[in-house]
Protein backbone atom coordinates (compact mmCIF):
# COMPACT_ATOMS: atom_id res chain seq x y z
CA UNK A 1 0.00 0.00 0.00
CA UNK A 2 1.55 3.10 -0.71
CA UNK A 3 2.99 5.61 2.05
CA UNK A 4 1.24 9.04 2.25
CA UNK A 5 2.83 12.45 1.33
CA UNK A 6 2.10 14.19 4.23
CA UNK A 7 3.54 17.63 3.04
CA UNK A 8 2.45 17.53 -0.24
CA UNK A 9 -1.37 16.57 0.87
CA UNK A 10 -0.88 19.39 3.72
CA UNK A 11 -0.03 21.88 0.82
CA UNK A 12 -3.07 20.72 -1.54
CA UNK A 13 -5.04 20.75 1.52
CA UNK A 14 -4.18 24.11 2.06
CA UNK A 15 -4.80 25.31 -1.38
CA UNK A 16 -8.22 23.74 -1.00
CA UNK A 17 -9.40 25.06 2.05
CA UNK A 18 -8.98 28.64 0.50
CA UNK A 19 -10.79 27.40 -2.40
CA UNK A 20 -13.83 26.13 0.41
CA UNK A 21 -14.26 29.10 2.38
CA UNK A 22 -14.46 31.47 -0.69
CA UNK A 23 -17.94 29.88 -1.89
CA UNK A 24 -21.24 31.35 -0.99
CA UNK A 25 -24.24 29.47 -0.85
CA UNK A 26 -27.06 29.69 -2.67
CA UNK A 27 -29.90 27.94 -1.11
CA UNK A 28 -30.57 25.00 1.52
CA UNK A 29 -31.78 21.59 0.77
CA UNK A 30 -33.59 19.16 3.78
CA UNK A 31 -33.19 15.82 2.36
CA UNK A 32 -32.83 13.08 4.81
CA UNK A 33 -31.41 9.29 3.88
CA UNK A 34 -33.70 6.67 5.35
CA UNK A 35 -30.66 4.87 6.76
CA UNK A 36 -31.20 5.75 10.34
CA UNK A 37 -29.76 4.31 13.57
CA UNK A 38 -32.82 2.11 15.29
CA UNK A 39 -32.99 3.67 18.79
CA UNK A 40 -31.86 1.54 21.24
CA UNK A 41 -34.01 -0.92 22.97
CA UNK A 42 -36.52 -0.55 19.93
CA UNK A 43 -36.92 -3.82 17.13
CA UNK A 44 -34.73 -2.50 14.12
CA UNK A 45 -36.42 -2.16 10.58
CA UNK A 46 -35.28 -3.57 7.59
CA UNK A 47 -33.16 -1.66 5.42
CA UNK A 48 -33.02 -1.23 1.89
CA UNK A 49 -29.61 -3.07 1.13
CA UNK A 50 -29.39 -0.93 -2.04
CA UNK A 51 -30.05 2.68 -1.66
CA UNK A 52 -31.38 3.91 -4.29
CA UNK A 53 -29.31 6.81 -6.43
CA UNK A 54 -29.82 10.53 -5.04
CA UNK A 55 -31.02 12.63 -7.86
CA UNK A 56 -29.11 13.06 -11.63
CA UNK A 57 -27.33 9.72 -11.20
CA UNK A 58 -27.41 6.01 -12.91
CA UNK A 59 -25.23 3.07 -13.06
CA UNK A 60 -24.46 0.86 -10.29
CA UNK A 61 -23.18 2.61 -7.08
CA UNK A 62 -21.03 0.36 -4.54
CA UNK A 63 -19.27 1.48 -1.31
CA UNK A 64 -15.53 2.41 -1.21
CA UNK A 65 -14.91 3.48 2.15
CA UNK A 66 -16.68 3.96 5.56
CA UNK A 67 -16.25 5.56 8.64
CA UNK A 68 -18.66 4.17 10.93
CA UNK A 69 -20.07 7.56 13.46
CA UNK A 70 -18.99 6.10 16.51
CA UNK A 71 -19.37 8.83 19.44
CA UNK A 72 -20.34 12.85 20.25
CA UNK A 73 -17.15 15.02 20.27
CA UNK A 74 -16.66 16.21 23.23
CA UNK A 75 -16.20 20.05 24.38
CA UNK A 76 -18.35 20.62 20.95
CA UNK A 77 -21.86 21.96 22.67
CA UNK A 78 -21.49 25.01 19.75
CA UNK A 79 -20.36 22.58 16.66
CA UNK A 80 -18.00 23.77 14.48
CA UNK A 81 -19.21 27.06 12.98
CA UNK A 82 -17.30 27.96 10.15
CA UNK A 83 -14.44 25.04 10.74
CA UNK A 84 -13.20 23.83 7.44
CA UNK A 85 -12.80 19.88 7.43
CA UNK A 86 -10.59 17.71 5.27
CA UNK A 87 -11.35 14.21 5.90
CA UNK A 88 -8.95 12.15 4.16
CA UNK A 89 -10.14 8.53 3.47
CA UNK A 90 -8.15 5.74 1.74
CA UNK A 91 -10.42 3.83 -1.29
CA UNK A 92 -11.41 0.06 -1.94
CA UNK A 93 -12.59 0.25 -5.12
CA UNK A 94 -12.36 3.24 -7.75
CA UNK A 95 -15.43 4.47 -9.92
CA UNK A 96 -15.85 6.98 -12.27
CA UNK A 97 -18.51 8.90 -9.97
CA UNK A 98 -18.73 9.66 -6.13
CA UNK A 99 -21.38 10.34 -3.83
CA UNK A 100 -20.65 10.93 0.05
CA UNK A 101 -23.06 10.34 2.86
CA UNK A 102 -23.00 13.04 6.18
CA UNK A 103 -23.80 11.93 9.57
CA UNK A 104 -25.67 14.12 12.24
CA UNK A 105 -26.20 11.37 14.39
CA UNK A 106 -25.05 12.45 18.09
CA UNK A 107 -25.77 16.31 17.29
CA UNK A 108 -29.23 17.91 18.78
CA UNK A 109 -29.41 20.57 16.69
CA UNK A 110 -29.78 20.20 12.64
CA UNK A 111 -26.07 20.29 11.10
CA UNK A 112 -25.75 22.75 8.18
CA UNK A 113 -23.01 22.43 5.57
CA UNK A 114 -22.12 24.97 3.51
CA UNK A 115 -20.45 24.03 1.17
CA UNK A 116 -18.73 20.00 0.54
CA UNK A 117 -16.31 18.78 -1.77
CA UNK A 118 -14.93 15.69 -3.06
CA UNK A 119 -11.06 15.95 -4.65
CA UNK A 120 -12.10 19.69 -4.87
CA UNK A 121 -15.19 18.94 -7.02
CA UNK A 122 -18.28 20.54 -5.78
CA UNK A 123 -20.59 18.43 -4.49
CA UNK A 124 -24.41 19.11 -4.22
CA UNK A 125 -27.79 17.71 -2.14
CA UNK A 126 -30.83 18.13 -4.44
CA UNK A 127 -29.45 19.95 -7.11
CA UNK A 128 -27.97 22.45 -4.29
CA UNK A 129 -24.36 23.54 -2.71
CA UNK A 130 -25.74 23.74 0.46
CA UNK A 131 -27.72 20.93 2.52
CA UNK A 132 -29.08 21.08 6.50
CA UNK A 133 -28.85 17.45 7.83
CA UNK A 134 -31.38 17.20 11.13
CA UNK A 135 -30.45 15.80 14.65
CA UNK A 136 -30.19 12.71 14.44
CA UNK A 137 -29.95 11.65 10.56
CA UNK A 138 -27.82 11.65 7.74
CA UNK A 139 -27.90 12.76 4.04
CA UNK A 140 -26.45 11.33 0.79
CA UNK A 141 -25.38 13.83 -1.81
CA UNK A 142 -25.63 13.30 -5.69
CA UNK A 143 -23.93 12.10 -7.68
CA UNK A 144 -20.10 13.85 -8.48
CA UNK A 145 -18.75 13.57 -11.85
CA UNK A 146 -14.76 12.54 -10.42
CA UNK A 147 -13.01 10.08 -11.18
CA UNK A 148 -11.86 7.81 -7.68
CA UNK A 149 -8.60 6.10 -8.12
CA UNK A 150 -8.93 2.69 -5.87
CA UNK A 151 -6.27 2.07 -3.11
CA UNK A 152 -5.45 6.00 -2.97
CA UNK A 153 -6.24 8.79 -0.91
CA UNK A 154 -9.16 10.97 -1.26
CA UNK A 155 -10.25 14.02 0.34
CA UNK A 156 -13.55 14.74 1.16
CA UNK A 157 -14.03 19.44 2.35
CA UNK A 158 -16.83 20.06 4.10
CA UNK A 159 -17.29 23.69 5.29
CA UNK A 160 -19.54 23.39 8.52
CA UNK A 161 -21.75 26.80 8.66
CA UNK A 162 -23.37 26.20 12.17
CA UNK A 163 -25.37 23.01 14.43
CA UNK A 164 -24.64 19.60 14.42
CA UNK A 165 -23.74 19.58 18.33
CA UNK A 166 -22.35 17.91 19.14
CA UNK A 167 -19.82 16.90 16.68
CA UNK A 168 -20.42 13.22 15.09
CA UNK A 169 -17.06 12.35 15.48
CA UNK A 170 -15.25 8.34 14.14
CA UNK A 171 -12.12 8.73 16.77
CA UNK A 172 -8.48 7.15 16.56
CA UNK A 173 -9.00 6.55 12.41
CA UNK A 174 -4.96 5.83 12.24
CA UNK A 175 -5.31 8.10 8.83
CA UNK A 176 -3.88 11.71 9.27
CA UNK A 177 -6.92 14.53 8.11
CA UNK A 178 -6.91 18.38 8.65
CA UNK A 179 -8.89 21.20 10.12
CA UNK A 180 -8.67 25.01 9.27
CA UNK A 181 -10.22 27.73 10.97
CA UNK A 182 -9.19 29.79 7.46
CA UNK A 183 -6.08 30.78 8.56
CA UNK A 184 -4.83 28.12 10.29
CA UNK A 185 -4.63 24.82 9.35
CA UNK A 186 -3.66 21.69 11.56
CA UNK A 187 -3.85 17.66 11.33
CA UNK A 188 -6.48 15.45 13.05
CA UNK A 189 -6.46 11.67 13.32
CA UNK A 190 -10.62 11.90 13.25
CA UNK A 191 -13.52 11.55 11.17
CA UNK A 192 -15.59 14.12 11.34
CA UNK A 193 -19.63 14.12 9.87
CA UNK A 194 -18.17 11.87 6.65
CA UNK A 195 -19.32 8.31 7.37
CA UNK A 196 -19.27 7.10 3.85
CA UNK A 197 -18.00 7.26 0.24
CA UNK A 198 -19.92 5.43 -2.74
CA UNK A 199 -18.51 4.90 -6.36
CA UNK A 200 -20.11 4.51 -9.17
CA UNK A 201 -18.97 0.97 -10.97
CA UNK A 202 -20.87 -0.71 -13.81
CA UNK A 203 -18.65 -3.71 -13.34
CA UNK A 204 -18.41 -3.85 -9.68
CA UNK A 205 -19.54 -7.44 -7.92
CA UNK A 206 -20.52 -5.83 -4.86
CA UNK A 207 -18.59 -5.13 -1.30
CA UNK A 208 -17.39 -6.69 1.74
CA UNK A 209 -18.64 -4.73 4.75
CA UNK A 210 -17.03 -5.36 8.19
CA UNK A 211 -18.24 -4.75 11.66
CA UNK A 212 -16.14 -5.00 14.23
CA UNK A 213 -14.21 -3.40 17.49
CA UNK A 214 -10.94 -2.36 17.63
CA UNK A 215 -9.11 -5.04 16.33
CA UNK A 216 -10.92 -4.54 12.99
CA UNK A 217 -10.77 -0.71 13.33
CA UNK A 218 -6.78 -0.90 13.64
CA UNK A 219 -6.01 0.12 16.98
CA UNK A 220 -2.38 0.38 17.37
CA UNK A 221 -1.76 0.20 13.81
CA UNK A 222 0.85 2.51 12.36
CA UNK A 223 -0.58 5.95 10.92
CA UNK A 224 -0.88 6.65 7.43
CA UNK A 225 0.15 3.06 6.25
CA UNK A 226 -3.29 1.65 5.65
CA UNK A 227 -2.13 -1.64 7.82
CA UNK A 228 -5.84 -2.25 9.15
CA UNK A 229 -6.49 -5.96 8.52
CA UNK A 230 -9.61 -5.03 5.85
CA UNK A 231 -7.38 -2.88 4.09
CA UNK A 232 -5.33 -5.74 3.60
CA UNK A 233 -8.30 -7.82 2.69
CA UNK A 234 -8.87 -5.01 -0.18
CA UNK A 235 -5.10 -5.43 -0.84
CA UNK A 236 -5.45 -9.34 -1.44
CA UNK A 237 -8.81 -9.07 -3.24
CA UNK A 238 -6.69 -6.37 -5.65
CA UNK A 239 -9.53 -3.61 -5.17
CA UNK A 240 -12.27 -5.09 -7.63
CA UNK A 241 -14.43 -5.02 -4.62
CA UNK A 242 -15.48 -2.18 -2.12
CA UNK A 243 -14.27 -3.15 0.98
CA UNK A 244 -16.50 -1.09 4.02
CA UNK A 245 -14.57 -1.21 7.43
CA UNK A 246 -17.11 -0.42 10.30
CA UNK A 247 -14.98 -0.94 13.30
CA UNK A 248 -15.52 1.09 16.07
CA UNK A 249 -13.12 0.91 18.70
CA UNK A 250 -14.38 -0.51 21.78
CA UNK A 251 -17.79 -1.66 20.31
CA UNK A 252 -19.59 -4.50 21.88
CA UNK A 253 -22.10 -6.61 20.15
CA UNK A 254 -24.86 -6.55 22.70
CA UNK A 255 -24.56 -3.61 24.65
CA UNK A 256 -24.45 0.35 24.00
CA UNK A 257 -21.19 2.56 24.73
CA UNK A 258 -22.10 6.24 24.26
CA UNK A 259 -20.43 8.90 26.52
CA UNK A 260 -18.60 11.60 25.02
CA UNK A 261 -14.76 11.03 24.57
CA UNK A 262 -15.18 7.18 25.68
CA UNK A 263 -14.75 4.01 23.22
CA UNK A 264 -17.70 1.54 22.34
CA UNK A 265 -20.53 3.38 20.44
CA UNK A 266 -23.79 2.22 19.69
CA UNK A 267 -23.68 -1.70 19.98
CA UNK A 268 -23.13 -3.49 16.91
CA UNK A 269 -26.61 -5.69 17.22
CA UNK A 270 -28.48 -1.68 17.40
CA UNK A 271 -25.81 -0.30 14.47
CA UNK A 272 -26.21 -3.27 12.16
CA UNK A 273 -28.97 -1.64 10.02
CA UNK A 274 -27.57 1.27 9.46
CA UNK A 275 -24.17 0.28 9.12
CA UNK A 276 -24.04 -2.90 7.56
CA UNK A 277 -28.15 -3.40 5.48
CA UNK A 278 -27.58 -0.03 4.22
CA UNK A 279 -24.01 0.06 2.69
CA UNK A 280 -24.51 0.41 -1.04
CA UNK A 281 -23.63 -2.50 -2.74
CA UNK A 282 -23.69 -5.30 -0.27
CA UNK A 283 -22.67 -9.06 -0.68
CA UNK A 284 -20.73 -10.66 1.79
CA UNK A 285 -20.99 -9.76 6.13
CA UNK A 286 -17.55 -10.64 8.18
CA UNK A 287 -18.96 -10.09 11.82
CA UNK A 288 -15.66 -9.48 14.40
CA UNK A 289 -17.55 -8.47 17.55
CA UNK A 290 -17.33 -10.39 20.95
CA UNK A 291 -14.41 -10.00 22.43
CA UNK A 292 -15.35 -6.62 24.39
CA UNK A 293 -18.78 -7.96 25.36
CA UNK A 294 -16.25 -10.80 27.36
CA UNK A 295 -13.33 -8.70 28.93
CA UNK A 296 -14.77 -5.04 29.16
CA UNK A 297 -17.00 -4.50 32.26
CA UNK A 298 -19.91 -5.04 32.76
CA UNK A 299 -18.46 -8.46 31.28
CA UNK A 300 -20.87 -11.00 29.59
CA UNK A 301 -20.61 -14.31 31.53
CA UNK A 302 -23.04 -16.45 29.65
CA UNK A 303 -21.32 -17.23 26.07
CA UNK A 304 -24.84 -18.69 25.03
CA UNK A 305 -25.99 -14.50 24.87
CA UNK A 306 -22.64 -13.67 22.72
CA UNK A 307 -23.27 -16.63 20.24
CA UNK A 308 -27.24 -15.65 20.31
CA UNK A 309 -26.31 -12.20 19.76
CA UNK A 310 -23.96 -13.45 16.42
CA UNK A 311 -26.87 -15.69 15.17
CA UNK A 312 -29.19 -12.67 14.99
CA UNK A 313 -26.95 -10.83 13.12
CA UNK A 314 -26.64 -13.89 11.05
CA UNK A 315 -30.21 -14.25 10.29
CA UNK A 316 -31.05 -10.14 9.65
CA UNK A 317 -28.20 -10.42 6.73
CA UNK A 318 -30.30 -13.07 5.49
CA UNK A 319 -33.16 -11.91 5.30
CA UNK A 320 -31.35 -9.29 2.99
CA UNK A 321 -29.65 -12.07 1.01
CA UNK A 322 -26.39 -11.50 2.64
CA UNK A 323 -23.58 -13.97 2.94
CA UNK A 324 -22.04 -13.84 6.74
CA UNK A 325 -18.47 -14.91 7.89
CA UNK A 326 -17.75 -14.54 11.41
CA UNK A 327 -14.47 -14.59 13.33
CA UNK A 328 -13.55 -15.53 16.49
CA UNK A 329 -12.27 -14.26 19.17
CA UNK A 330 -8.89 -13.15 19.77
CA UNK A 331 -6.71 -14.18 23.03
CA UNK A 332 -5.71 -11.49 25.25
CA UNK A 333 -4.03 -13.28 28.22
CA UNK A 334 -2.18 -10.60 29.78
CA UNK A 335 -4.23 -7.87 29.23
CA UNK A 336 -5.41 -5.73 32.18
CA UNK A 337 -8.93 -7.30 32.50
CA UNK A 338 -7.96 -11.16 31.62
CA UNK A 339 -9.40 -13.57 34.37
CA UNK A 340 -9.24 -17.24 33.73
CA UNK A 341 -13.27 -17.23 33.94
CA UNK A 342 -13.57 -14.32 31.53
CA UNK A 343 -11.33 -16.69 28.65
CA UNK A 344 -13.77 -19.55 29.55
CA UNK A 345 -16.31 -17.47 28.22
CA UNK A 346 -13.81 -16.78 25.05
CA UNK A 347 -13.23 -20.14 24.42
CA UNK A 348 -16.96 -21.15 24.91
CA UNK A 349 -17.78 -18.75 22.10
CA UNK A 350 -15.01 -20.04 20.04
CA UNK A 351 -15.98 -24.02 20.50
CA UNK A 352 -19.94 -22.49 18.94
CA UNK A 353 -18.31 -20.48 16.16
CA UNK A 354 -16.03 -23.46 14.93
CA UNK A 355 -19.10 -26.07 15.27
CA UNK A 356 -21.36 -24.24 12.50
CA UNK A 357 -24.35 -23.05 12.55
CA UNK A 358 -23.78 -19.38 13.65
CA UNK A 359 -22.48 -18.28 10.45
CA UNK A 360 -22.44 -19.42 6.76
CA UNK A 361 -18.54 -19.65 7.29
CA UNK A 362 -15.73 -18.36 9.71
CA UNK A 363 -12.15 -16.95 9.91
CA UNK A 364 -10.31 -18.36 12.57
CA UNK A 365 -8.67 -15.51 13.76
CA UNK A 366 -7.72 -17.22 17.42
CA UNK A 367 -6.01 -20.21 15.60
CA UNK A 368 -4.20 -17.19 13.20
CA UNK A 369 -2.35 -15.65 16.33
CA UNK A 370 -2.70 -17.14 19.45
CA UNK A 371 0.84 -18.49 20.61
CA UNK A 372 1.30 -22.60 20.32
CA UNK A 373 2.88 -22.67 23.11
CA UNK A 374 0.51 -20.58 25.17
CA UNK A 375 -2.39 -20.58 23.39
CA UNK A 376 -4.46 -17.66 25.56
CA UNK A 377 -1.92 -15.50 24.35
CA UNK A 378 -1.55 -13.52 21.33
CA UNK A 379 1.90 -14.79 19.32
CA UNK A 380 4.50 -12.31 20.28
CA UNK A 381 5.34 -11.68 16.91
CA UNK A 382 1.92 -10.09 16.17
CA UNK A 383 1.57 -8.80 19.90
CA UNK A 384 1.60 -4.64 19.51
CA UNK A 385 3.02 -4.87 23.35
CA UNK A 386 -0.82 -4.44 25.41
CA UNK A 387 -1.57 -7.90 25.07
CA UNK A 388 -5.02 -7.49 23.34
CA UNK A 389 -4.24 -5.23 20.27
CA UNK A 390 -2.15 -6.58 17.59
CA UNK A 391 0.64 -4.60 15.67
CA UNK A 392 0.88 -4.32 11.60
CA UNK A 393 2.25 -7.73 11.13
CA UNK A 394 -0.67 -9.46 12.75
CA UNK A 395 -3.35 -7.45 11.17
CA UNK A 396 -1.51 -8.84 7.93
CA UNK A 397 -1.83 -12.26 9.49
CA UNK A 398 -6.03 -11.65 9.58
CA UNK A 399 -6.35 -9.86 6.16
CA UNK A 400 -5.12 -12.48 4.47
CA UNK A 401 -7.10 -15.43 6.02
CA UNK A 402 -10.11 -14.21 4.10
CA UNK A 403 -9.85 -14.29 -0.39
CA UNK A 404 -12.48 -14.31 -2.82
CA UNK A 405 -14.38 -17.40 -1.95
CA UNK A 406 -15.84 -15.08 0.68
CA UNK A 407 -17.49 -12.98 -1.64
CA UNK A 408 -18.10 -15.32 -4.91
CA UNK A 409 -19.68 -18.55 -2.99
CA UNK A 410 -18.54 -20.86 -0.27
CA UNK A 411 -20.24 -23.70 1.65
CA UNK A 412 -21.99 -23.17 5.03
CA UNK A 413 -19.48 -23.83 7.94
CA UNK A 414 -16.51 -23.34 5.67
CA UNK A 415 -13.41 -22.48 7.32
CA UNK A 416 -10.42 -20.37 6.47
Amino acid sequence: MPSRQGHTLLTALVAGTAALAAAVAVGTSLVTSTRQAPPAGTQAQPAARHPAAPAHSSGTWVVTWTGAPAQPEPNTARGYTGRIIHNTVHTSIGGDAARITLSNLFGTTPLVVERATVATRPVTFGGLRTVTVAAGRQVVSDAVTVPVAPDADLVVGLHAARGGEPVTLHPSSHQTSYQSDGALTWPTTAWRYLTAVDVRHDGAPGAIVVIGDSLTAGTRSTTDTDSRWPDVLSDRLRHRYGVANQGIAGNRLLRDSLKPGGAGGPSGAHRFDRDVLSVAGARTVIVALGINDVQQAPQETDARRVVAGLRSLTDRAHAQGLRVIGTTLTPFQGYATWTPERNAVRLAVNERIRAGGVFDGFADFDRAVRDPYAPNRILPAYDSGDRLHLNDTGYRVLGRLIGPEAVTGLPRTAAF
